[in-house]
């Protein structure tokens, strides 16, 4: 490891703002090194004295040796800016985490994905729509990315899972300290599955600023922000608004306009925050899917293809059926089945069914 790397995971123990971490390395010039921090004369407004004096009680060989094996031993990675498996999806964003503290796949970090959030109280209407969308998306190639939270952010963890997909699940708190507690179990098998990521240290424990503060990497690992319910007391709103700010696709399911859980979904559809969203197709035409099935085998499908492939995901279906839903040509029409049935994706049943394998 060499001294810069062991600078930063000395830094990465202290519970510091991005910003001021930046501004740290920023004072100390090209020298990046544990010898030099401690023989370097902060500015105050950089770096109090009392600061100051904890950290250089800190910068020990003995103590920076234990908690790199204790992050070795917990199987968590530590990217930083200067890395390069850190995320090129965040790297150029001013508010970008300085640290981020990985657990799982880390080649998640850069494939295509899709951010879900929503109430932590979802009525079953959004649980349904949640559960929905996400069963869907995730069969395509696309990371669902979430917080562990509970609610719609838990749904959408679960529902991934189930449906053999890959998640991310951001944290509000270090892995040691997993907020809420009942979650232990679902990161658990996202770190084993999936992938958990946090900006802050092992130790550290959730608070009210922290939960804002994670929403700017959901929004920033997304290649999309999809809200499936939430109103306007919901966090959700500062997830929307780092994703208006990325510039992000935002998609938005429309709810009972009598309904306070629907509020903040449908006033960003009518002021053209985002897009409106009534089926995983109308998400799914944004990103080059690849359906899996069942034997998790990959295939390049159209955008015709997959609305076929959709429609016969509730079960076989006749070929009026799909013809006058799909509302494709017959001679499309029957180009894909075609296509769909040589790649062992659908079989014809007796009567005109159609069926997924």
């Amino acid at each position: 490891m060499s001294d810069l790397q062991r600078f930063l995971v000395f830094l990465s123990q202290f519970d510091f703002t991005y910003q001021k971490f930046q501004q740290i390395i920023d004072f100390m010039g090209e020298d990046l090194t544990i010898k030099n921090f401690c023989k370097t004369k902060f500015d105050k407004n950089v770096l109090s004295f009392e600061n100051y004096q904890k950290m250089k009680d800190k910068a020990d060989e003995t103590l920076i040796n234990n908690y790199i094996y204790n992050l070795n031993n917990q199987n968590i990675v530590l990217l930083t800016k200067f890395d390069e498996k850190y995320p090129r999806k965040l790297i150029n964003y001013h508010d970008a985490p300085f640290f981020l503290f990985c657990k799982g796949d880390l080649s998640l970090l850069n494939k295509k994905s899709l951010s879900v959030v929503g109430t932590r109280k979802p009525s079953n209407y959004g649980r349904m729509i949640t559960s929905k969308f996400v069963g869907e998306i995730a069969k395509y190639n696309i990371t669902i990315v979430s917080g562990l939270a509970y609610g719609v952010d838990s749904i959408a963890h679960r529902k991934c899972l189930e449906c053999g997909g890959k998640t991310i699940a951001v944290l509000g708190s270090g892995f040691n300290e997993i907020y809420p507690a009942e979650h232990k179990g679902l990161a658990e098998e996202i770190s084993k599955k999936g992938l958990l990521i946090s900006e802050y240290s092992p130790n550290k424990v959730a608070t009210k600023y922290t939960f804002p503060q994670r929403n700017r990497i959901i929004a920033g690992l997304g290649d999309g922000v999809l809200i499936t319910e939430a109103n306007f007391k919901s966090g959700t709103i500062h997830t929307k608004d780092y994703a208006l700010e990325y510039g992000k696709n935002i998609y938005s399911v429309p709810g009972n306009v009598d309904s306070e859980l629907s509020y903040l979904t449908n006033d960003i559809i009518k002021s053209g925050q985002a897009s409106c969203v009534t089926s995983p197709q109308d998400i799914l035409k944004d990103y080059e899917a690849s359906f899996i099935d069942n034997n998790k085998r990959s295939f390049q499908l159209s955008l015709e293809e997959q609305m076929i492939v959709s429609l016969l995901e509730g079960g076989m279906k006749d070929i009026d059926y799909l013809i006058k839903n799909s509302k494709l040509s017959t001679n499309i029409f029957n180009s894909c089945l075609t296509t769909l049935e040589i790649r062992g994706i659908i079989n014809r049943l007796p009567g005109g069914f159609i069926a997924l394998n």
